[in-house]
């Protein structure tokens, strides 16, 4: 039985044999944590993109839609923040010369404590089996007692260091608990220090008149600059939410975990603006309809926490996590935030634009609060690769690597295939391709075995594979064999697009949301 993490090496290598992720510029070795879609990874990432943006602008008659420029004037930065509080905690280890997140580490520690937790668990569940009461085990194994004091000791202690922005206590508890690089094996630190992850460009054709602006490290800044040329031009009436999908770029030092943490993704943003008092009851809202958007996809519902903020951003009054559970722990795949009226109210104080709303019910003008839901595009397409790689073995000793994608996200929705390429099958395949394919991405396969088509098919996703024999010529019936049991039926061609279209049509997904 391979372990979660042979089985995520085996997902990243699938990912570029099968043209869903590639390492950027590789034919030059490659850019540290950038990664290029392929022609697999793009179907699925914009099928993921259209599921997101459809339940924003479609299923809500009140939420539009921009797509705001990547470079900002530079004062924008200035005034949501960035430019002075936009730092991770950063650690060096003398032996290694390797740079951490401090923050990390500490991270990682706690999870290593939750880990010993659930070992022991695991083991006595094993030993008692049925009867095991894990509630009971929890509150009175003495080594379980013991971890968790150490693991809620330094969880309290880390929370105070980074509210506080203690970088001296961060250390400190790094070499308290005895972390190490795990490159040098060794605990010779440096000091902690702040780094600003924004990139820096300079715009302007001569150095003397160069402007410094910068890569935009999130999207929603343009949305908050656009909050007047929206609200006036779409004649938006409070509540209402203006949404975007767009690039964002972060000097990561921590880069890894393949697609999960990079220094160029892609985000789905929608800000909601609401009135002053009224906004956590549109946090509870969009924290509930987030969540059933996720579990409508059918991943798992065991497989989604929610996990609220401890450290909350000066400007937050409430802030939680979508958390999905990687093969390397619970990890947050979406933020929901309640932003008040900081945004809105600094870009007024530094632009020196009044940025308000009349309302026309409470006679008076205000500047709005605002709900955030912000999700990571690439993000999202881990969790959902993850969920879906599967390593089979089957009856007889075969085996097979397979993709159960949600349909609605895979790449390619059916894959027709004539049984050989003469007889007239190879013409009755392309009629039956010409059918499916103004509304359905199709693939066309007439190379080697029926079998090792299939197995190529299970790799990337398809949900059906289509089969045009001889006795399609006579009965204008195809075999449809199904993806996820392999079981085959004989249906006529007639009804070949409701079949695709029951199983893979975005309308039904949304539905499920209203």
């Amino acid at each position: 039985m391979a372990t979660q993490e042979e089985v995520f090496k085996n997902l990243v290598s699938h990912c570029k044999e099968y043209g869903f992720v590639f390492p950027s510029s590789e034919i030059y070795d490659g850019l540290g944590a950038v990664y290029d879609y392929g022609q697999n990874g793009v179907e699925l990432k914009n099928n993921i993109k259209q599921y997101w943006w459809a339940s924003m602008t479609k299923l809500h008659e009140n939420i539009v839609g921009i797509d705001a420029a990547i470079f900002m004037h530079p004062t924008t930065w200035k005034a949501s923040g960035h430019v002075d509080a936009f730092n991770d905690p950063l650690i060096d280890n003398r032996d290694s010369k390797k740079r951490y997140r401090a923050d990390v580490l500490i991270e990682d520690q706690i999870a290593k404590y939750d880990e010993k937790i659930q070992k022991e668990v695991e083991k006595a569940h094993k030993r008692f089996g049925e009867s095991f009461d894990e509630q009971m085990f929890r509150q009175t194994n003495p080594r379980v007692i013991e971890h968790q004091q150490k693991r809620d000791a330094l969880h309290e202690r880390y929370s105070k260091a980074m509210n506080a922005n203690d970088l001296d206590e961060l250390k400190q508890i790094i070499l308290d608990e005895q972390i190490v690089c795990p490159i040098s094996g060794t605990r010779n630190w440096t000091d902690v220090r702040q780094f600003n992850l924004m990139f820096s460009t300079e715009m302007g054709s001569t150095s003397d008149g160069a402007m410094k602006i910068y890569l935009r490290p999130e999207t929603a800044q343009g949305i908050f600059v656009n909050f007047l040329n929206v609200q006036k031009t779409g004649r938006m009436k409070i509540p209402f939410g203006i949404a975007q999908i767009g690039k964002a770029f972060r000097n990561e030092i921590v880069a890894r975990q393949f697609v999960f943490r990079m220094r160029e993704f892609e985000q789905m943003e929608m800000q909601f603006f609401v009135r002053p008092g009224d906004e956590m009851r549109w946090f509870d809202f969009w924290k509930q309809f987030r969540l059933k958007w996720h579990k409508a996809l059918g991943l798992g519902d065991e497989k989604y926490r929610f996990h609220d903020h401890e450290k909350l951003a000066h400007y937050a009054n409430a802030a939680t996590d979508i958390e999905f559970l990687m093969p390397f722990g619970f990890k947050e795949v979406e933020g929901i935030h309640s932003r008040t009226d900081f945004d809105l109210s600094q870009h007024a104080k530094y632009s020196g634009k009044k940025i308000e709303y009349f309302d026309p019910e409470l006679n008076k003008s205000y500047t709005p609060y605002v709900i955030e839901t912000s999700i990571g595009v690439d993000r999202m397409f881990l969790s959902v690769m993850c969920s879906a790689y599967k390593e089979e073995q089957l009856e007889g000793g075969d085996s097979r690597v397979v993709l159960s994608l949600p349909p609605v996200l895979a790449p390619v929705k059916a894959c027709v295939m004539p049984l050989v390429r003469k007889d007239g099958l190879p013409e009755k395949a392309r009629e039956v391709m010409d059918l499916l394919r103004f509304d359905f991405n199709i693939q066309y396969d007439e190379k080697d075995s029926i079998g090792k088509r299939y197995r190529r098919q299970d790799a990337i996703g398809t949900p059906f594979c289509i089969t045009i024999d001889h006795d399609t010529l006579d009965d204008n019936c195809v075999t449809v064999r199904y993806r996820d049991t392999m079981k085959q039926d004989r249906i006529a061609i007639s009804e070949l697009h409701e079949l695709v279209r029951s199983q893979c049509d975005m309308t039904n997904l949304l539905r499920k949301l209203i």
